[in-house]
């Protein structure tokens, strides 16, 4: 697997958990407290964590922490030790400070009964067909079919 797809990808493989994965376990691992709703650390304790399970150091360790807060689910070594009715976030909390927070459950879904919007794709060809499958893509379909005035009500202007 090349160096920047392990760096992006924090699911398990067939070797296992990634380097993602096994640093941010064990950083909530060695701070949690049963009970506890808050576990802080620092972008030091990735640092220290990935020397002392002798895992070679991301390059962006920023990515570390975007991965878990954006992309992908934090281990289950992690989610099932979170209070009942709530689950871990990663949020920051201060400069190169940041804590594994329990939070609610916010379940996002349509409503019983919600009409269904059709709206045609006006994306135009050229950005249809160069688009992949990221968030950045998405937002421009999004804004090429005014999905935000459609659903609001209000015409939006991007800036």
């Amino acid at each position: 697997m090349p160096e920047d797809q392990e760096d992006r990808e924090p699911g398990p493989s067939a070797r296992g958990p990634n380097r993602y994965t096994r640093i941010v376990a064990k950083i909530f691992e060695e701070r949690f407290k049963p009970g506890a709703t808050e576990v802080p650390f620092s972008r030091e304790d990735i640092v220290e964590t990935a020397q002392a399970l002798e895992v070679k150091l991301p390059k962006n360790l920023g990515d570390v922490l975007y991965s878990f807060r954006f992309r992908t689910e934090l281990p289950s070594s992690i989610s099932t030790k979170a209070p009942t009715g709530k689950v871990w976030i990663i949020r920051p909390a201060g400069r190169g400070r940041y804590s594994f927070f329990a939070t609610k459950v916010a379940i996002f879904g349509p409503r019983p009964g919600a009409s269904v919007t059709k709206v045609p794709d006006s994306t135009p060809g050229l950005i249809d067909k160069y688009a992949l499958s990221d968030e950045q893509a998405l937002l421009a379909k999004v804004r090429y079919n005014r999905m935000v005035d459609v659903f609001t009500g209000i015409t939006c202007y991007s800036l």
